[in-house]
């Protein structure tokens, strides 16, 4: 992507009804559209409304639109502060990635997003992936996971804004700038990751998996037991951070060893990238074989 007077070359532009005058945009909020899934549902109807505006809204499959030029004024954070500065409307860009937002589970394991629709339990309804969790952020909820698509296109729209455009200095959310208000981007969405990406950071999740894991003796092996394949993921959580699958029956050498969130975790080479797998899903190789 490319930034070039002020809006992303290759995408599409809808002018959205409001927007505002001219700003000197200093951090990026990340939102959820709290919407439908359909695809331009959420973008079309903040293109037309007065009562809501955003810079850029990323679909599931990946699909940037952007509805606002990068240095005029959106409707997108309301009542918000960022480090004791109110109004972050008046120096911010807004991202929108669509997702249902906070959904509650009902009677028979349905899982309900605001306006009615039933993701199924287990999201197995549209394939979905979901996760009943509880922060002091976001407090208790079922939350939809993010494509790996979207994690995509939210890093390399990023990239191109911290590229040229020399005022901006931070990635934050909406909850951040509106505690106790808004709960958006969910819990399963990989802000630090992100940030240490794009703010050129070390990564928290993989210091944490380094710091968590142990260094396995030379020449360990295991062998990948699905037959369907394995997850190569960037560090071992079940956010999306997919790299690659790995095909079952495929021996990987085995560089460390961990357990998080109750699960045992392995980080191996394969195809010349390391990575986390399951450990449950892999078979040891003895020395000898």
């Amino acid at each position: 992507m490319k930034l070039k007077n002020h809006r992303i070359e290759g995408i599409p532009f809808l002018p959205a009804r409001l927007t505002g005058g001219t700003i000197t945009p200093e951090i990026v909020i990340l939102h959820d559209t709290a919407g439908r899934l359909d695809k331009f549902n959420s973008r079309d109807y903040l293109a037309r409304t007065t009562k809501a505006s955003v810079h850029f809204v990323i679909e599931r499959d990946g699909t940037v639109s952007q509805l606002v030029p990068t240095n005029r004024r959106a409707g997108h954070a309301g009542q918000s502060s960022y480090h004791g500065r109110p109004d972050c409307n008046a120096f911010s860009i807004g991202i929108e990635i669509v997702n249902p937002g906070r959904m509650t589970r009902g009677a028979g394991g349905s899982v309900l997003a605001w306006w009615g629709q039933d993701f199924g339990p287990g999201g197995q309804i549209g394939g979905y992936g979901l996760a009943d969790l509880e922060t002091p952020e976001h407090g208790r909820g079922t939350w939809m996971a993010y494509a790996p698509e979207q994690i995509e296109a939210v890093e390399a729209l990023l990239l191109a804004l911290f590229a040229t455009i020399p005022s901006l200095r931070d990635i934050t959310t909406h909850w951040y700038v509106s505690p106790g208000r808004k709960v958006d981007v969910n819990p399963l969405f990989p802000l630090e990751a992100i940030r240490a990406r794009v703010l050129g950071r070390d990564d928290p999740a993989l210091q944490a998996a380094n710091a968590g894991s142990t260094p396995e003796a030379p020449g360990a092996f295991v062998q990948v037991e699905a037959a369907a394949g394995l997850n190569l993921r960037s560090w071992p959580s079940f956010n999306p951070n997919v790299i690659t699958s790995i095909p079952g029956g495929t021996r990987l050498p085995v560089n460390r060893q961990g357990s998080f969130s109750g699960r045992q975790w392995l980080n191996v080479t394969y195809s010349g990238r390391d990575g986390w797998i399951v450990a449950a899903y892999t078979q040891p190789i003895p020395p000898s074989a």
